[in-house]
């Protein structure tokens, strides 16, 4: 599983032109899938993205996590994080098949609801439109 974690001062995300998801200060979350994942995997990157500690304290030091902020998340599924780039076309091989890509997001976000305050989400497989104000800019890759 791949995470890229952007630090946020707001973020949405729209299908459809329908807003879905929408969060002030906190992460966004894209979140790739890879063929061999599984609920601990999935488990371990929720638990560690609660524990990372990537905002500013009084000290202008990056030393306060996500609910020391009163944070939000908001995590958008992106099985291009598994791209294989190394022709020109890229290949999707190593992304985890839909039906286990869908049950990890889901479970992902299951981790992360009662650990932070208010988590968000885009639609599975929809082609979404993702709008955010990166803070920092502060952005970092989760895997497991």
């Amino acid at each position: 599983m791949k995470l890229v974690v952007q630090r946020v001062t707001h973020a949405s995300v729209t299908v459809e032109e329908k807003l879905v998801g929408k969060i002030g200060k906190g992460y966004l979350v894209l979140l790739g899938v890879g063929e061999n994942d599984t609920e601990a995997t999935a488990k371990q990157l929720a638990d560690k993205l609660v524990k990372l500690r990537i905002f500013s304290d009084e000290n202008d030091k990056t030393n306060l996590s996500i609910n020391d902020v009163e944070g939000e998340v908001l995590v958008i599924s992106q099985f291009t994080l598994y791209a294989d780039c190394k022709k020109n076309r890229p290949s999707f091989c190593h992304a985890g098949k839909p039906d286990l890509a869908e049950h990890l997001y889901e479970y992902f976000m299951d981790c992360l609801r009662g650990q932070v305050k208010n988590v968000e989400h885009g639609i599975f497989g929809a082609m979404m439109q993702v709008s955010l104000c990166n803070d920092g800019p502060f952005t970092v890759i989760l895997e497991g």
